[in-house]
Formats: C-alpha cells, sequence, structure tokens
C-alpha cells in the first residue's frame, strides 16, 4: 500500500522517511573500458562532475548509476535558521524540471514543514534565496534585487546543473552559493536533505 493510501487509513499523511531508491538521478561510476564524448563536459577521464551532468545518459555503460543519492555540498549555514528557515525561489530562465521537483518538498509525502522550513511570498522575510535555472544577462538583476533586500544573515542555494554550472552569465561572485544542490533535476529527497542541512539540523 503506498503513502496515500496508508495515510488515508491510519491518518497518517507523511512518511518517516521520504528517500526513494531512483535509478536516476544518482551519483556515476566508471563501468566499461571506453572513451565518452560528454556534451557539458561532465565526464573527463577517469573524473566525474556531478554539477556539469545533465544525466542524458550517452555515458552509458562507460559510466553507470549506483543508486546513491547526490550529495548537497554545504559552504555555510546559520544557526539561527534552526528554529525555523524561510526560502523564497527564485526562477532565473530553467526548463521546468527544477520547479517540479522543488515544489513536490512541500507535498504530504516530503513535508518540508514538518522541519521548518517555509516559503515566503517575498525576499525581504527569505533566510534563503533558491535560485533555479540558466542566469542570463537581465535576469541577473533581477536576481540581484532580490539578494539585496534579503535581511542579514543570508543563503543562496543553487539547485540543479543549470544554476551551479549553466548560467549563461554564471552567479556574481559576491552572491556565493552556500549550498550546492547537484542533479538535472534533483530529487525531492535530495533538496529537502540539502535544506535541512543548510538549517543546521541533522537527519
Amino acid at each position: 500500500m503506498n503513502w496515500f493510501l496508508r495515510g488515508l487509513k491510519g491518518g497518517i499523511y507523511t512518511e518517516k522517511d521520504y528517500h526513494t531508491n531512483d535509478k536516476w538521478p544518482s551519483a556515476l561510476m566508471r563501468g566499461e573500458n571506453g572513451d565518452v564524448k560528454c556534451p557539458t563536459d561532465a565526464i573527463k577521464g577517469e573524473n566525474w562532475d556531478a554539477g556539469k551532468c545533465v544525466f542524458c545518459r550517452l555515458c552509458e555503460p562507460v559510466f553507470y548509476p549506483t543508486g546513491k543519492p547526490l550529495q548537497a555540498k554545504i559552504e555555510g549555514t546559520e544557526g539561527t535558521f534552526k528554529r525555523s528557515f524561510f526560502v523564497y525561489p527564485i526562477d532565473t530562465g530553467s526548463c521546468g524540471g527544477c520547479n517540479l521537483e522543488f515544489r513536490l518538498i512541500s507535498a504530504p509525502q516530503y513535508d518540508m514543514t514538518r522541519f521548518g522550513i517555509f516559503f515566503v511570498n517575498t525576499p525581504k522575510h527569505a533566510d534563503a534565496l533558491i535560485v533555479m535555472g540558466n542566469l542570463s544577462e537581465k535576469m541577473s538583476k533581477v536576481l540581484r534585487k532580490a539578494y539585496d533586500v534579503m535581511p542579514e544573515p543570508k543563503l543562496v542555494i543553487l539547485i540543479g546543473t543549470c544554476a551551479i554550472s549553466g548560467g549563461v552569465t554564471g552567479i556574481p561572485p559576491d552572491i556565493k552559493g552556500n549550498v550546492i544542490v547537484p542533479g538535472c533535476p534533483p530529487t525531492p529527497s535530495s533538496i529537502l536533505d540539502a535544506l535541512i542541512a543548510a538549517k543546521g539540523d541533522k537527519r
């Protein structure tokens, strides 16, 4: 019985463990010998860069998915976020994939609010700016305005390959991504894990 039906029957709507065994996207490992022509240069020799990978699967069977979830890189957090963590998502030009996965963290299966994570309607009330998509020249101005009106302390969370490495102009140097969530798109569980870690909690 899936989580939804179990929730209707028992009155419990949220999974204790929201992780799934998704094959894609997951960490890749070299399997067979051979050369790989990677369209994003995510694979160079024996090395694989999760921040550049779009999981097009052109590298199979030389590289194969391990099933291990992609790990977010946490470069900064703040102790004041432990009680409550308010996030403001900003789409700087995505295909919509990251948006779809990101929205799911508020669904009953994941229920981000039980971890003290909440959406806000303005960056003026946000602890963290969630950036998704390629950053064009015009959208860089929007990102700058959103970042500047946020109160201190503040975090910037980059979600997906486009935000991490595919931007046309790139994230401005002084708007450094404190949290980097790889994937194209990342899974809701990996996004939620990253947000929990960013607010200083441990699962």
